[in-house]
């Protein structure tokens, strides 16, 4: 990668800001998590309050002095902010505290450095970096800002500074071709299952929520699942088979958080159009989390960001074993499944997820019997290759009764490719049945 990490396990005194505006704020204890997460060690935790942002340094002269103080103390040689800092203030305060300065955005770009795993995952991340990057590059180059003359000294017309801005440009553009290319095999591969009539849904949901520990659960599969921030970072795609539906795609996607960088938002548009384009949004929320509503709301703002706010959705609400809560499904006045209370850890109400997703899935399930006579072989043959027969009887005539159950797209394409009307089979109640009513 372009930007390659520090080596983990820096000390680090980490500085919390509450501003009167709700909007501004920024959770503590999801701090230290991101912290943690990027493998610091966070020494002293500095907090204070303000109205608005110091222009120059984002926090006063004392709260400076007081950093500069805890840094000696500890033996410290990085401070981050839970707090998106602009370049000047950054390089401000590298000036005055003479260490590095890490804000939460660039925080989040390192967790996301130490987790990209695949081709694709590293090249939307090399691509945040780099853009993040390019506003802050001349924090290194002070020394380079002017051209110089004399003998020996006259370069190539431009800077140094100019030169690595010109690299950058070029590498951002490089990527972009490759990240677009990436962008079309996802939409062919899309286009694929819809021809294909597979339906896709995606787990999305608050980073830490479960939504990989689910996936696996639902999916037999073994994705990396940790109790700690932005554990999954590239997609994953599994085969499911969910009844009166038949095959289905699951994708885990990418956590969300709290003022996600819109740089990474921008990055991960390929990943995250996996959710803008499923059939169904599965939110994982961690029922157990205080600030439950908060995350939900943040996950609802990056869905609508993305354009996927309008895709039907069903909420499964996790982790009801640090609750003492039992599983069950609640239902809108329709009766719709909407909420489904589940422990993904210990595999409680699994069942119930796999009967929500059935209904919410399956456009138009019909049940009903029908009797065919001996020379109906092949439907008989075609209904139960469709997995739709639910009880067979035969009489001493020769006919068979069969009970079905199967979605009524499936039947009518059946009929049509048997040259028979659908109409001569169906009940007159189910011709025009609603879904919900099936």
């Amino acid at each position: 990668m372009f930007f390659e990490r520090p080596d983990a396990g820096e000390t680090a005194v980490l500085l919390h800001v509450d501003f009167q505006d709700e909007r501004e704020r920024e959770d503590p204890g999801e701090f230290l998590e991101l912290v943690r997460s990027a493998g610091a060690e966070p020494a002293t935790l500095l907090t204070g309050s303000r109205q608005r942002p110091d222009p120059r340094t984002f926090i006063g002269a004392g709260k400076v002095e007081e950093l500069r103080e805890a840094l000696a103390v500890h033996g410290a040689e990085l401070v981050i902010f839970n707090h998106a800092l602009s370049p000047s203030q950054e390089r401000n305060l590298e000036r005055e505290l003479k260490c590095r300065v890490l804000d939460r955005t660039g925080l989040i770009l390192d967790i996301f450095a130490q987790r990209a795993r695949t081709h694709e995952g590293k090249l939307q991340v090399e691509l945040a970096q780099l853009e993040y990057m390019a506003t802050r590059l001349v924090r290194g180059w002070t020394h380079l800002e002017r051209q110089k003359g004399g003998i020996g000294l006259r370069g190539p017309g431009e800077t140094q500074l100019e030169t690595d801005r010109r690299l950058l440009r070029a590498r951002i553009k490089a990527i972009h071709k490759r990240l677009d290319k990436v962008r079309s095999q996802r939409s062919e591969n899309r286009r694929a299952r819809s021809r294909a009539e597979i339906p896709s849904v995606s787990l999305v949901g608050y980073t830490n929520a479960g939504k990989s520990t689910l996936f696996n659960a639902l999916t037999a599969s073994e994705v990396y699942a940790a109790d700690q921030l932005f554990a999954t970072l590239d997609p994953t795609l599994r085969r499911l088979e969910i009844d009166d539906v038949g095959p289905v795609v699951l994708a885990d996607t990418v956590g969300f958080i709290r003022h996600l960088p819109h740089k990474l938002v921008e990055a991960f548009q390929a990943t995250l159009q996996e959710a803008a384009e499923a059939a169904l949004l599965v939110h994982v929320i961690d029922a157990a989390d205080p600030d439950r509503d908060l995350n939900v709301a943040q996950v609802e703002a990056v869905l609508d960001e993305i354009g996927a706010l309008d895709v039907p959705m069903l909420k499964v609400m996790n982790k009801i074993d640090l609750l003492d809560s039992a599983p069950r499904i609640e239902r809108d006045g329709e009766g719709r499944p909407e909420v489904v209370w589940l422990s993904a850890q210990q595999g409680r109400g699994i069942d119930l997820l796999y009967q929500a997703l059935s209904e919410c899935l399956a456009e138009d399930v019909i049940d009903f019997s029908l009797t065919l006579a001996p020379e109906q072989g092949r439907l008989r043959a075609g209904l139960h290759e469709l997995g739709a027969v639910r009880e067979e009887h035969f009489d001493d005539a020769g006919h068979t009764r069969l009970v079905i159950r199967l979605p009524r797209r499936d039947f009518l394409q059946l009929m049509a490719r048997l040259g028979e009307r659908a109409e001569d089979y169906l009940p007159r109640e189910l011709q025009e049945r609603p879904v919900w009513e099936s």
